[in-house]
């Protein structure tokens, strides 16, 4: 049997003889990695491998078929619970996935403490010594969980046969090793085998199945992209290191919405759950600084009442600088493009810094008024009045449009002591049910922004 190399792209899968910078089949850069396996005359047998989903390979006609009836499991977390749409699905397959030390090994140990049912907890990174300390810190009560410290497949799927778990937990998926894969832990080969196995085991038994799953140095998880779509939900631990506050988010949820999310603080005790991640996010605002100003955000059914902060001053270079941190690079240079054609306000000779407080990271466009409100009074020095709030998405014409879940924003801005909320103006009908004592400030356009402010 003689060695052979190859190279195996980890997004799409695509098999070079030689490393190339760029991968010829998806375009992507430095994606390709050398994996060594044996080559072997193909042996005369049937296939061995069995269908994930072999009791109902048979066609079915569509008037026959049934919806199934998921029974989920509650995490004993709520704000997990809501990310994964009510709980963990009986059968299904989760990868949880994060930069190194957000808290992904923390958070399992505590679901270990609240699951109703048995859980086996694998770890291939940790030894029994660093999971006791680990569980005496956190106090967790490991009454129904067993922790085996192995990385081999083959002996972890016995010992779940032996003890018949309702939930198992590997952390993590990049250090299992199938002995049938000549290829070294964390190679595409080795996940993409290990994986498939597990997914087996969970689709057969009824087992849920936890992966924890590693990140590379663009911030994607690691290994092959198809792993992504072998699992039913994909979560993904967002967080900065030197803020407290955790963040978890549904990329893929077969099983419920992909908008929820999770907010978390880390303490010493492990993560705690945030009720009100709003009143999070806006402590420590400060009172009568230019270039902040509050917005709102719909994440999933839930509204989150956040802060931006916008900083312009005279550059010292030719080209003025541009920083944006929890909002779209270009969706700034969209807002700044505005402003200076329609409002004659000179960007171009100004460095721009932007910042969402609290390391979030907003998508929705309703953040756009807020933005434009905090870069017009950060360069015209003037401040916000702290009751305002501002919500609303803006277009390339100046204009202001209308925004969904306004009655949601409106409840929770008023939760929260605005009493000036500024909205699109065609948002208003006579539908819209507007909280006692809050005034509604209609605005039409970018020029409308410019009444906001005080001594204009």
């Amino acid at each position: 049997m003689k060695e052979k190399k190859v190279f195996v792209c980890s997004v799409c899968d695509h098999q070079s003889p030689k490393w190339t910078g760029q991968c010829p089949s998806c375009k992507k850069w430095n994606t390709l990695v050398e994996e060594t396996y044996e080559e072997k005359p193909l042996p005369v047998v049937k296939n061995s491998r069995v269908s994930l989903l072999s009791d109902l390979s048979e066609p079915v006609p569509y008037r026959e078929m049934e919806i199934p009836k998921y029974i989920r499991q509650n995490t004993g977390i709520g704000e997990l619970d809501r990310v994964l749409g009510g709980g963990v699905v009986n059968g299904s397959v989760v990868l949880l996935a994060g930069e190194p030390g957000i808290g992904k090994s923390t958070l399992l140990m505590q679901i270990c403490s609240n699951f109703p049912t048995s859980v086996l907890y694998v770890s291939g990174e940790e030894s029994r010594g660093q999971l006791k300390l680990r569980g005496e810190r956190l106090q967790i009560n490991g009454e129904n969980t067993s922790f085996l410290t192995e990385t081999n497949i083959d002996k972890i799927l016995d010992y779940a046969d032996k003890l018949k778990p309702q939930v198992i937990i590997i952390d993590s998926i990049q250090t299992m090793l199938d002995p049938a894969c000549s290829s070294i832990p964390g190679s595409i080969a080795q996940v993409k085998e290990c994986a498939t196995k597990l997914i087996a085991k969970a689709k057969s038994k009824g087992i849920s199945i936890i992966l924890v799953g590693h990140v590379n140095k663009e911030g994607v998880i690691a290994g092959p992209k198809i792993l992504e779509h072998m699992v039913d939900a994909v979560l993904y631990f967002e967080g900065e290191r030197i803020h407290s506050y955790r963040i978890i988010r549904a990329i893929k949820n077969r099983f419920g919405s992909t908008n929820e999310i999770g907010v978390f603080e880390m303490t010493d005790m492990g993560l705690c759950e945030v009720p009100s991640p709003s009143e999070m996010l806006l402590s420590g605002r400060p009172v009568g600084v230019s270039g902040s100003c509050a917005f709102c955000i719909m994440e999933g059914t839930r509204p989150l009442i956040a802060e931006v902060q916008a900083l312009v001053t005279p550059t010292a270079f030719p080209a003025p600088r541009r920083t944006s941190n929890g909002v779209d690079y270009n969706r700034l240079c969209l807002i700044l493009a505005v402003l200076e054609k329609r409002l004659g306000l000179k960007f171009s000779e100004n460095d721009v810094y932007i910042n969402v407080v609290s390391g979030l990271r907003v998508d929705d466009p309703a953040v756009d008024l807020a933005l434009a409100l905090a870069l017009i009074s950060s360069i015209k020095d003037i401040p916000i009045p702290q009751n305002v709030i501002a919500m609303g998405e803006i277009g390339l014409a100046g204009e202001c449009r209308a925004i969904t879940n306004l009655a949601k924003r409106l409840n929770e801005a008023h939760r929260l002591g605005f009493d000036s909320i500024a909205i699109p103006h065609n948002s208003i009908d006579e539908r819209l049910k507007k909280p006692e004592g809050v005034s509604i400030i209609p605005i039409q356009g970018v020029y409308d922004a410019l009444s906001l402010f005080k001594g204009k």
